[in-house]
């Protein structure tokens, strides 16, 4: 198979899909990788590396799109994109078709083949493609809340820790998965007062097992979450139905509950945000306020430690490529519920309900489209 790595158009995504390792294991399987120039640049990885471990690299996204068989790539394709694929191509990437209907119709039309990172599943119900973007994302929304609550970006100028005599920051965390997690983590060890939501009472016991004494868990409530808005510092948006649109579990009316300066971090923006108020910005300008409460809804994330990032997606991502690069999709969704899973419009059709249900589209099961 000719499998094609574009380099990423996104605002500041300096994420690359597949490292020169990656493009190693591919070609030692047969393939052939076309990578565009400077793709990993920006997550460290020079073209004498990818040249070295068997690419061909050429000049421009166009003649991937023309050639590649398969597409990978890190975030959803961009307007800009959308005309060079191919009606069969497959698409290897995050998506998140849930937040944006003008993606998914564009999606419809091209008549690919979109399989979605965040949507392949195990049987147990992990997401094992989403769960590394979600754990750096989950840190990085405490470190990030933690810069913009300083009185320079915006902020009430309060240190999340505080020191010996002054109360810490409090810190409220909607959604008990990954993403909250380990943001519960980082702020708790931080030494900020941390209040962590969910809806699942087996995840809250499990999360009060081994979170230290400064993190609470509570039961995801309308009353539970307004009265945790009234002492936020900051508030971490967490929360995440596979391949659906996220809850609006905070509404604008709610923002009124808040301190003034206080900082809205919400990780749920690639599913159109749990908080009303969130819409996505960039880490050019990461930030706007809606009520006196500072939003920080980055949609990229992750893409800010393309380093990390990279190295920790394509250790999830590779095994798959490598698989529906050898079988074809068909096989390997046949033969793999877990790619099946990820499969969310196919010639046109939406196969992935939540998407269909997003936007009132036509859904067609996904054993209906498979040969």
């Amino acid at each position: 198979m000719i499998i094609g790595v574009p380099k990423e158009v996104k605002s500041n995504e300096n994420r690359v899909a597949v490292t020169p390792v990656g493009v190693e294991t591919l070609t030692k399987h047969g393939h052939t990788v076309l990578v565009e120039k400077s793709a990993g640049a920006g997550s460290g990885f020079e073209d004498a590396h990818y040249e070295k471990s068997g690419a061909k690299l050429v000049g421009a996204a166009e003649e991937i799109f023309a050639k590649a068989e398969m597409i990978i790539k890190v975030k959803e394709p961009l307007p800009v994109e959308y005309g060079l694929i191919r009606p069969g191509q497959v698409v290897f990437t995050y998506f998140h078709f849930a937040s944006s209907r003008d993606l998914t119709e564009a999606m419809v039309n091209s008549k690919c083949v979109a399989i979605a990172y965040e949507t392949v599943q195990t049987e147990k119900g992990d997401l094992p493609l989403l769960i590394p973007m979600s754990e750096v994302a989950g840190r990085m929304a405490v470190q990030e809340g933690a810069k913009y609550l300083e009185e320079s970006t915006g902020g009430r100028g309060i240190l999340l820790g505080g020191v010996p005599g002054v109360e810490p920051a409090h810190v409220v965390i909607l959604g008990g998965g990954v993403v909250g997690t380990n943001a519960a983590k980082m702020a708790a060890g931080l030494g900020a007062k941390v209040a962590i939501l969910d809806i699942s009472l087996e995840r809250l016991r499990y999360l009060d097992d081994i979170m230290p004494k400064n993190v609470t868990t509570l039961m995801s409530n309308p009353h539970n979450i307004r009265e945790c808005l009234k002492t936020a510092d900051l508030l971490v948006g967490a929360v995440l139905i596979p391949g659906a649109k996220a809850p609006h579990l905070v509404t604008r009316a709610m923002l009124k509950l808040m301190k003034k300066r206080s900082v809205i971090v919400d990780v749920a923006v690639d599913q159109g945000g749990c908080v009303e108020t969130c819409r996505p910005t960039t880490h050019e300008d990461p930030t706007y306020f809606v009520d006196d409460v500072l939003h920080y809804c980055v949609a990229n994330m992750p893409g800010a430690v393309p380093f990390t990032s990279t190295l920790a997606l394509t250790n999830a991502t590779l095994p798959y490529a490598v698989e529906i690069a050898n079988k074809g999709y068909v096989k390997s969704a046949k033969e793999n519920r877990e790619v099946l899973l990820g499969l969310n419009i196919v010639g046109g059709k939406v196969v992935y309900e939540g998407v269909a249900q997003a936007f009132g589209l036509p859904y067609v099961p996904v054993e209906r489209v498979l040969p």
